[in-house]
C-alpha cells in the first residue's frame, strides 16, 4: 500500500499539532517553577513572574544566616534520610521473604499492608497518636530514672521520644511508607529466577553471601524505585511533622515553609521562594540519581 503525498503532509501536521500541544502543556506546567527559581534571585520579588531587575543571593543568605533555613534542612535530611533506610531495609527483607513464600496466608497478609496505606493519614492520627504517646512516657521515665543531669535527659529525649523527637517521627514517616516499598520489592523479586538462588548454594554460598552478592546487586533498581518513592513522599509529608513534633528545635523544611507564610507583619516572597527551591532541590536530585534504575525496574527488572 503506496502513501500519498496528502497523507504524508496531513501526518506531518498532525504531528505538529500534537508536539505543539505538548509543547504549551510543558511550557504552562513549567511557568510556577521558573517563577519560583526566579524570585529567589530576585532582590524584590512580587505575586507575579517577572526578570528581576536586580540579581542576588541575599534571599539564600537570609535563610540560611538570619533564619532557621539551615536547623530545618538538617532536620528534613536527618529524618528523611534515617527513615528511608529502615524502608529500605524491611522492604528489601519483607519483599524477598513474602515474594519467595507459598503459603496460603500470602494473600491476605499483601491486602493487609497495602490496606495501611490506603487509609487516609489523618484517620490514623490519633490511634498513632495515642501508641506513640504511651511509648513516649515509658522513654521519658526510663531517661530520667538513669541520668540525673536535666540537660543530658533532655538532649536524650530529644533523640529518642516518641513524640516530639527525632525517633519517633522517623518511625512514623517509615512506617507510612514501608507498606508501598514491600510491594515494590516482592514484585521486583518476582521477576528474579530462584535459578541463580540454587546456583549460589551449589557453589557453596551460605545464606548471607547469596544475599550480599547475588540478590542484592539484582534487586538494585527495585531497591532505587521503593527508596524514590519513599524518600520523596517522606520528604514533602506535612502533617506527621506537624502532629509530632512542636520544638522549634525539631522543624522540618515542610513546617518551617508553611509557618514562614503565616507571618503576620508580611509575605517575604524571596524568602519563601528561596526555601522553596532548597526543599526542592534534594526531590530533584535523589531522582536524577535513580533514573537508570527506575528505567530498569518499570521496563521489567530482570531479564533472562
Amino acid at each position: 500500500m503506496k502513501v500519498t503525498a496528502n497523507q504524508t503532509v496531513s501526518g506531518q501536521r498532525g504531528n505538529l499539532r500534537a508536539y505543539g500541544i505538548l509543547l504549551f502543556i510543558s511550557f504552562y506546567c513549567a511557568v510556577p517553577f521558573l517563577w519560583v527559581l526566579i524570585a529567589s534571585f530576585d532582590a524584590k520579588p512580587g505575586q507575579f513572574l517577572r526578570w528581576p531587575e536586580d540579581l542576588t543571593v541575599s534571599n539564600y543568605t537570609k535563610l540560611f544566616v538570619s533564619e532557621s533555613g539551615m536547623l530545618w534542612t538538617l532536620n528534613s535530611v536527618l529524618v528523611v534520610g534515617a527513615a528511608t533506610l529502615i524502608v529500605l531495609v524491611f522492604a528489601g527483607l519483607g519483599g524477598y521473604a513474602i515474594s519467595r513464600t507459598r503459603a496460603w496466608w500470602k494473600a491476605p497478609l499483601l491486602y493487609a499492608i497495602i490496606l495501611v496505606r490506603i487509609v487516609p493519614p489523618p484517620a490514623l492520627i490519633v490511634p498513632v497518636y495515642k501508641v506513640m504517646l504511651t511509648l513516649n512516657d515509658w522513654v521519658n521515665g526510663l531517661i530520667n530514672a538513669l541520668v540525673a543531669d536535666p540537660s543530658q535527659a533532655l538532649f536524650l529525649s530529644r533523640i529518642f521520644s516518641f513524640v516530639d523527637g527525632y525517633l519517633g517521627l522517623v518511625l512514623v514517616l517509615a512506617a507510612m511508607q514501608l507498606p508501598l516499598a514491600i510491594w515494590i520489592m516482592k514484585t521486583f523479586f518476582d521477576a528474579i529466577p530462584v535459578d541463580y538462588e540454587e546456583a549460589a548454594v551449589l557453589d557453596g554460598a551460605s545464606t548471607l553471601q547469596t544475599l550480599r552478592r547475588v540478590l542484592l546487586p539484582l534487586a538494585l533498581p527495585g531497591l532505587a524505585a521503593a527508596g524514590l518513592f519513599a524518600f520523596i513522599s517522606a520528604w514533602g509529608d506535612f502533617l506527621m511533622p506537624l502532629m509530632f513534633t512542636s520544638s522549634p528545635e525539631l522543624q522540618t523544611l515542610p513546617l518551617g515553609l508553611f509557618r514562614a507564610f503565616l507571618r503576620i507583619d508580611r509575605i517575604d516572597y524571596g524568602f519563601l521562594t528561596a526555601l522553596a527551591v532548597i526543599y526542592t532541590l534534594p526531590a530533584v536530585i535523589a531522582f536524577s540519581f535513580a533514573r537508570k534504575f527506575l528505567t530498569r525496574t518499570f521496563s521489567g527488572g530482570v531479564k533472562g
